[in-house]
């Protein structure tokens, strides 16, 4: 009788459970969300390409107190199955579904990386959803390639095809050595986020950076109407040999950005592409301050 009582209580408490802060999971089309925080505005946090919720662990602890808080797990990547069909067309449709089916008022992206990159293509299309976006490294044309002429399909598929033919140890040697030259300053983090990051699908990774290899959404920049952040980060040593100093980084991100009404680029140094880790607290601050001109009361918002 008594094992019952306790069967019965645990089973109530479990139904309860997200009315009193903990997770709640479900789906949004191939997007896998988990909710955190049951009260403010809504911040849809999404992470980059074989990157999982993890790169979101401490922002998601803080700001869970005060926000609704999602979080986005894509399909193929950090250990989750692909999903056949899946592509970044239809991930910003689900994000779409996300939003509607949840009735979120014009919650806050904010994208790393790829993840960046969806939420500017998101803001293109869809404005009046949204009150923000803050880009992580994330930007509407892959660097190096914004002087591309004609036809960007033979770059992507080359791209793609390299991630395809790698065996999973292959794909965790590449991670390692970019985490190393790219990733984080620090090579023993370095070393464990590439363990991370290497629990993804080198066949789904291949196919959305191949896509993302052959975007270019300048023109779209213009359809914007919110407010958009990219924190741009930057190591000293990483760019001396292309002559580029703090200032021109961020000049230069901004210059991949035009038609976007309301732009601030905001450098964070000494720091790589994982700025949340290389520096967290500076981090902290300028996501904070994104969200403060973002969430506040009266703050602009986009025209439907």
């Amino acid at each position: 009788m008594k094992s019952s009582v306790l069967a019965g209580v645990a089973c109530s408490l479990a139904l309860l459970a997200p009315a009193f802060g903990a997770p709640a999971k479900f789906d949004a089309g191939a997007l896998q969300v988990e909710q955190r925080g049951q009260s403010g505005r809504a911040i849809i946090l999404i992470p980059g390409l074989s990157s999982g919720p993890w790169v979101w662990a401490d922002t998601a602890a803080r700001l869970e107190k005060h926000h609704q808080v999602y979080l986005l797990a894509l399909p193929g990547f950090d250990d989750r199955k692909a999903v056949p069909g899946a592509s970044f067309a239809s991930l910003v449709k689900d994000l779409a579904t996300l939003i509607e089916s949840r009735k979120l008022d014009r919650p806050v992206l904010v994208g790393h990386s790829l993840g960046g990159t969806m939420s500017l293509a998101f803001a293109a299309d869809h404005p009046g959803l949204i009150g923000g976006v803050i880009a992580v490294d994330g930007l509407p044309v892959f660097p190096g390639t914004e002087n591309m002429t004609g036809d960007r399909a033979a770059l992507g598929e080359q791209v793609r095809t390299q991630f395809v033919n790698q065996t999973p140890e292959q794909y965790a040697a590449g991670q390692k050595e970019f985490m190393r030259l790219r990733g984080v300053i620090d090579p023993g983090l370095a070393d464990r986020l590439a363990v991370l990051t290497s629990h993804s699908d080198p066949a789904a990774a291949g196919a959305i950076a191949g896509e993302v290899f052959q975007l270019d959404l300048r023109p779209r920049m213009k359809d914007i109407t919110v407010p958009v952040v990219e924190i741009s980060p930057f190591n000293a040593p990483d760019f001396a040999a292309f002559g580029l100093d703090e200032a021109g980084k961020a000049n230069y991100y901004r210059g991949l950005m035009p038609g976007v009404a309301d732009l601030e680029v905001v450098s964070v140094s000494p720091a790589r592409h994982f700025v949340m880790f290389d520096q967290p607290e500076k981090f902290a601050a300028t996501l904070d301050a994104a969200l403060a001109k973002m969430l506040e009361p009266g703050a602009k918002q986009a025209r439907n």
